[in-house]
């Protein structure tokens, strides 16, 4: 599998981007706080590939300069793991860094993995 993350892998458009938070199962896991929403079709079918959204919070991190580390850290995270989740039917997938706490690069990826593999479970 390529470990590249394509434009077509990353959520955008408000309907999709709205659907998903008003139709996804949120949780937590640790610093992270995720919404997955599968299938995630406008249809209903889904899509051939799973899609993901990461924020972090204005409120938490004044600075740019933090928010935009913490983004990288959570897209590299999945982009590294993305294997662990099964890729028919597609799934929305939104990321938020919820902590003022300072977290290192394998701790956010093992969260990642966490999260990962919650979801995968659920759909099997």
């Amino acid at each position: 599998m390529q470990a590249s993350l394509r434009k077509a892998e990353r959520l955008s458009g408000t309907s999709a981007i709205s659907k998903l938070m008003s139709e996804g199962r949120w949780g937590n896991a640790g610093v992270i706080r995720y919404c997955v929403l599968s299938p995630n079709g406008t249809d209903g079918n889904g899509s051939p590939f799973n899609r993901i959204m990461v924020s972090v919070p204005k409120k938490l991190y004044k600075r740019a300069v933090m928010r935009n580390l913490y983004k990288r850290r959570l897209r590299e995270a999945y982009r590294t793991q993305k294997h662990l989740l099964p890729g028919t039917p597609g799934t929305d997938i939104l990321f938020i860094y919820n902590s003022k706490e300072a977290s290192d690069f394998q701790t956010i990826c093992s969260l990642v993995a966490e999260i990962l593999r919650r979801t995968a479970d659920e759909q099997s």
